[in-house]
Protein backbone atom coordinates (compact mmCIF):
# COMPACT_ATOMS: atom_id res chain seq x y z
CA UNK A 1 0.00 0.00 0.00
CA UNK A 2 1.57 3.38 -1.19
CA UNK A 3 0.18 6.80 0.19
CA UNK A 4 -2.43 8.28 -1.53
CA UNK A 5 -2.49 12.37 -1.94
CA UNK A 6 -5.06 14.60 -3.45
CA UNK A 7 -5.53 18.10 -3.67
CA UNK A 8 -9.44 19.23 -3.27
CA UNK A 9 -8.43 22.96 -3.68
CA UNK A 10 -5.84 25.36 -3.86
CA UNK A 11 -5.42 29.12 -3.62
CA UNK A 12 -6.53 32.18 -1.35
CA UNK A 13 -10.37 30.92 -2.50
CA UNK A 14 -9.59 28.14 -0.52
CA UNK A 15 -7.18 25.15 0.11
CA UNK A 16 -7.33 22.03 1.08
CA UNK A 17 -5.06 18.43 0.42
CA UNK A 18 -6.18 14.63 1.15
CA UNK A 19 -3.14 12.53 2.49
CA UNK A 20 -3.85 8.48 3.39
CA UNK A 21 -3.11 5.12 3.31
CA UNK A 22 -5.16 1.77 3.58
CA UNK A 23 -5.50 2.65 7.29
CA UNK A 24 -5.48 5.99 7.85
CA UNK A 25 -7.03 8.94 5.70
CA UNK A 26 -6.10 12.62 6.55
CA UNK A 27 -7.05 16.09 5.46
CA UNK A 28 -5.02 18.80 5.56
CA UNK A 29 -6.33 22.11 5.85
CA UNK A 30 -10.03 22.21 4.68
CA UNK A 31 -10.51 26.06 4.00
CA UNK A 32 -13.73 25.29 1.59
CA UNK A 33 -17.24 24.83 3.54
CA UNK A 34 -18.37 21.56 4.66
CA UNK A 35 -20.51 20.52 1.72
CA UNK A 36 -17.68 21.34 -1.31
CA UNK A 37 -14.84 19.04 0.43
CA UNK A 38 -17.92 16.20 0.47
CA UNK A 39 -18.02 16.80 -2.92
CA UNK A 40 -14.53 16.96 -3.89
CA UNK A 41 -13.77 13.94 -2.04
CA UNK A 42 -16.28 12.18 -4.05
CA UNK A 43 -15.04 13.38 -7.22
CA UNK A 44 -12.27 11.84 -5.64
CA UNK A 45 -14.18 8.67 -5.26
CA UNK A 46 -13.26 9.49 -1.43
CA UNK A 47 -15.76 9.50 1.36
CA UNK A 48 -15.43 12.49 4.03
CA UNK A 49 -16.49 10.02 6.29
CA UNK A 50 -13.97 7.52 6.25
CA UNK A 51 -11.38 10.60 7.46
CA UNK A 52 -9.70 9.96 10.27
CA UNK A 53 -8.19 13.44 11.18
CA UNK A 54 -7.64 17.28 10.28
CA UNK A 55 -4.50 19.09 10.17
CA UNK A 56 -4.51 22.96 9.98
CA UNK A 57 -1.30 24.82 8.73
CA UNK A 58 -2.64 27.90 10.42
CA UNK A 59 -5.32 30.26 10.81
CA UNK A 60 -6.28 32.06 7.77
CA UNK A 61 -9.58 31.01 6.65
CA UNK A 62 -8.89 30.02 3.52
CA UNK A 63 -7.26 26.82 5.18
CA UNK A 64 -10.20 26.42 8.00
CA UNK A 65 -13.34 26.98 7.00
CA UNK A 66 -14.52 23.77 7.15
CA UNK A 67 -13.22 22.46 9.78
CA UNK A 68 -15.17 23.17 12.76
CA UNK A 69 -18.16 21.34 10.69
CA UNK A 70 -15.97 18.62 9.70
CA UNK A 71 -14.71 17.80 13.01
CA UNK A 72 -18.67 17.92 14.91
CA UNK A 73 -20.29 15.87 11.92
CA UNK A 74 -17.88 13.32 12.08
CA UNK A 75 -16.37 13.53 15.22
CA UNK A 76 -12.48 14.03 13.47
CA UNK A 77 -9.80 14.92 16.30
CA UNK A 78 -8.46 18.63 14.51
CA UNK A 79 -4.16 18.78 15.05
CA UNK A 80 -2.95 22.13 15.45
CA UNK A 81 -0.25 24.90 16.91
CA UNK A 82 -1.22 26.25 20.17
CA UNK A 83 -0.97 29.48 18.08
CA UNK A 84 -3.38 28.16 15.29
CA UNK A 85 -5.85 27.20 17.88
CA UNK A 86 -5.65 30.49 19.65
CA UNK A 87 -6.71 32.26 16.71
CA UNK A 88 -9.00 30.24 14.52
CA UNK A 89 -11.24 29.25 17.89
CA UNK A 90 -13.94 31.76 17.25
CA UNK A 91 -14.02 30.61 13.34
CA UNK A 92 -14.11 26.72 14.07
CA UNK A 93 -16.91 27.14 16.64
CA UNK A 94 -17.40 23.99 19.59
CA UNK A 95 -15.34 21.53 19.18
CA UNK A 96 -15.14 18.74 21.31
CA UNK A 97 -12.69 18.61 24.24
CA UNK A 98 -11.22 15.61 23.20
CA UNK A 99 -10.56 16.26 19.05
CA UNK A 100 -8.63 19.47 20.24
CA UNK A 101 -5.07 17.93 19.30
CA UNK A 102 -2.33 20.80 20.33
CA UNK A 103 0.84 20.41 18.58
CA UNK A 104 4.12 21.33 18.50
CA UNK A 105 7.43 20.40 15.79
CA UNK A 106 8.06 16.98 17.00
CA UNK A 107 6.83 13.93 15.28
CA UNK A 108 3.67 11.95 15.94
CA UNK A 109 1.70 9.26 14.36
CA UNK A 110 -2.23 8.67 13.41
CA UNK A 111 -2.24 5.15 12.86
CA UNK A 112 0.38 4.14 10.00
CA UNK A 113 1.22 7.52 9.20
CA UNK A 114 4.10 9.27 10.85
CA UNK A 115 3.35 13.68 10.81
CA UNK A 116 6.66 15.74 11.48
CA UNK A 117 5.23 19.74 11.61
CA UNK A 118 8.11 21.87 10.45
CA UNK A 119 7.92 25.81 11.40
CA UNK A 120 7.21 28.61 7.68
CA UNK A 121 7.26 31.56 7.85
CA UNK A 122 3.91 33.47 7.37
CA UNK A 123 2.08 36.05 8.80
CA UNK A 124 0.04 33.77 10.81
CA UNK A 125 0.31 32.91 15.11
CA UNK A 126 3.16 29.51 14.61
CA UNK A 127 1.78 28.46 11.30
CA UNK A 128 3.43 25.20 10.09
CA UNK A 129 3.68 23.28 7.01
CA UNK A 130 3.71 19.05 7.43
CA UNK A 131 5.55 15.43 6.45
CA UNK A 132 3.59 12.72 6.08
CA UNK A 133 5.45 9.56 5.80
CA UNK A 134 4.39 6.03 5.51
CA UNK A 135 6.76 3.01 5.22
CA UNK A 136 9.77 4.75 3.20
CA UNK A 137 7.63 7.11 1.34
CA UNK A 138 6.70 10.94 2.30
CA UNK A 139 5.08 13.67 1.40
CA UNK A 140 5.67 17.26 2.06
CA UNK A 141 3.15 20.20 2.05
CA UNK A 142 5.47 23.36 1.76
CA UNK A 143 2.95 26.41 1.18
CA UNK A 144 1.79 29.65 2.49
CA UNK A 145 5.51 30.62 3.42
CA UNK A 146 7.46 33.99 2.25
CA UNK A 147 10.65 32.30 2.10
CA UNK A 148 12.07 28.88 2.20
CA UNK A 149 13.88 28.54 5.41
CA UNK A 150 16.84 26.17 6.21
CA UNK A 151 13.78 24.32 8.61
CA UNK A 152 11.66 23.46 5.47
CA UNK A 153 14.54 22.43 3.11
CA UNK A 154 15.74 19.84 5.71
CA UNK A 155 12.15 18.73 6.13
CA UNK A 156 11.48 18.60 2.90
CA UNK A 157 14.38 17.59 0.99
CA UNK A 158 13.89 13.99 0.78
CA UNK A 159 10.58 13.43 -0.15
CA UNK A 160 8.82 11.87 -3.02
CA UNK A 161 6.34 14.24 -3.61
CA UNK A 162 6.35 17.88 -2.69
CA UNK A 163 3.39 19.73 -2.42
CA UNK A 164 4.95 23.19 -3.15
CA UNK A 165 3.97 27.39 -3.06
CA UNK A 166 3.99 29.23 -6.50
CA UNK A 167 1.87 31.96 -5.61
CA UNK A 168 2.65 34.63 -7.98
CA UNK A 169 4.72 36.22 -11.34
CA UNK A 170 6.55 39.07 -9.36
CA UNK A 171 6.16 41.41 -12.42
CA UNK A 172 2.19 40.75 -12.62
CA UNK A 173 2.16 41.26 -8.96
CA UNK A 174 3.75 44.88 -9.17
CA UNK A 175 1.84 46.52 -11.98
CA UNK A 176 -1.55 44.90 -10.73
CA UNK A 177 -4.08 46.00 -9.01
CA UNK A 178 -3.51 45.45 -5.37
CA UNK A 179 -3.09 48.28 -3.16
CA UNK A 180 0.84 48.76 -2.54
CA UNK A 181 0.15 47.47 1.45
CA UNK A 182 -0.93 43.91 0.19
CA UNK A 183 1.67 43.64 -2.59
CA UNK A 184 4.15 44.49 0.19
CA UNK A 185 2.78 41.94 2.51
CA UNK A 186 3.09 39.09 -0.19
CA UNK A 187 6.22 39.85 -1.84
CA UNK A 188 7.43 40.29 1.97
CA UNK A 189 9.65 37.15 3.81
CA UNK A 190 6.31 36.08 5.77
CA UNK A 191 4.29 36.49 2.66
CA UNK A 192 3.98 34.25 -0.49
CA UNK A 193 6.88 32.44 -2.58
CA UNK A 194 7.05 33.81 -5.88
CA UNK A 195 7.55 31.45 -8.93
CA UNK A 196 11.36 32.32 -8.91
CA UNK A 197 11.04 31.33 -5.58
CA UNK A 198 10.12 28.49 -6.50
CA UNK A 199 12.02 27.57 -8.85
CA UNK A 200 15.11 27.95 -7.40
CA UNK A 201 13.56 25.85 -4.79
CA UNK A 202 12.59 22.93 -7.46
CA UNK A 203 16.24 23.09 -8.71
CA UNK A 204 17.53 22.18 -4.91
CA UNK A 205 15.27 19.30 -4.58
CA UNK A 206 15.39 17.97 -7.89
CA UNK A 207 19.43 17.69 -6.72
CA UNK A 208 18.33 15.84 -3.98
CA UNK A 209 16.36 13.15 -5.51
CA UNK A 210 13.11 14.67 -4.85
CA UNK A 211 10.84 13.02 -8.30
CA UNK A 212 7.69 15.17 -8.30
CA UNK A 213 6.47 18.76 -7.26
CA UNK A 214 2.96 19.88 -7.06
CA UNK A 215 2.69 23.69 -7.81
CA UNK A 216 0.37 25.09 -5.59
CA UNK A 217 -1.34 28.23 -4.22
CA UNK A 218 -1.24 30.04 -7.73
CA UNK A 219 -2.74 33.60 -7.48
CA UNK A 220 -5.56 33.99 -9.97
CA UNK A 221 -4.84 37.77 -10.25
CA UNK A 222 -0.79 37.67 -10.16
CA UNK A 223 -0.11 34.47 -11.57
CA UNK A 224 -1.22 31.54 -14.52
CA UNK A 225 -0.58 28.19 -14.89
CA UNK A 226 1.84 27.90 -18.07
CA UNK A 227 4.01 31.35 -16.85
CA UNK A 228 4.51 29.75 -13.47
CA UNK A 229 5.76 26.06 -15.84
CA UNK A 230 7.54 28.03 -18.27
CA UNK A 231 9.55 30.05 -15.50
CA UNK A 232 10.50 26.75 -13.50
CA UNK A 233 11.21 24.97 -16.70
CA UNK A 234 13.61 27.59 -17.81
CA UNK A 235 15.32 27.44 -14.61
CA UNK A 236 15.60 23.71 -14.60
CA UNK A 237 17.11 23.58 -17.99
CA UNK A 238 19.72 25.89 -17.17
CA UNK A 239 21.04 23.84 -14.28
CA UNK A 240 21.03 20.77 -16.69
CA UNK A 241 18.11 18.72 -14.95
CA UNK A 242 15.81 17.47 -17.44
CA UNK A 243 12.09 18.23 -17.16
CA UNK A 244 10.21 14.70 -16.74
CA UNK A 245 13.08 12.58 -16.45
CA UNK A 246 14.93 13.85 -13.36
CA UNK A 247 11.55 15.48 -11.92
CA UNK A 248 7.91 15.78 -12.59
CA UNK A 249 6.12 19.15 -12.58
CA UNK A 250 2.19 19.44 -12.21
CA UNK A 251 -0.59 21.97 -10.86
CA UNK A 252 -2.64 21.86 -7.88
CA UNK A 253 -5.31 24.27 -8.91
CA UNK A 254 -8.40 26.21 -6.89
CA UNK A 255 -11.48 25.07 -9.40
CA UNK A 256 -10.28 21.16 -9.91
CA UNK A 257 -9.57 18.39 -7.85
CA UNK A 258 -5.61 16.92 -8.81
CA UNK A 259 -5.66 12.94 -9.55
CA UNK A 260 -5.30 10.68 -6.80
CA UNK A 261 -1.53 10.30 -6.82
CA UNK A 262 0.00 7.05 -5.39
CA UNK A 263 3.28 7.57 -4.12
CA UNK A 264 5.46 5.05 -3.29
Amino acid sequence: MSLEVCTLASGSSGNSIYVGTKGKKILVDAGLSGKQINNKLKEANLRVDDLDAILLTHEHSDHIQGAGVLSRRCNLPIYATKGTWEEASPKLGNIDEKNKIIIKTDAFTIGDCLVKPFSISHDAKEPVGYTISFKDTKVAIATDMGEVTDEVRLEISDSDLVILESNHDLEMLKIGPYPWALKKRIMGTQGHLSNDDAGATVVELAKSSVSRILLAHLSKDNNVPELAFLTIKNMLVDAGIRLDKDIKLDFALQDKVSPLYQIG
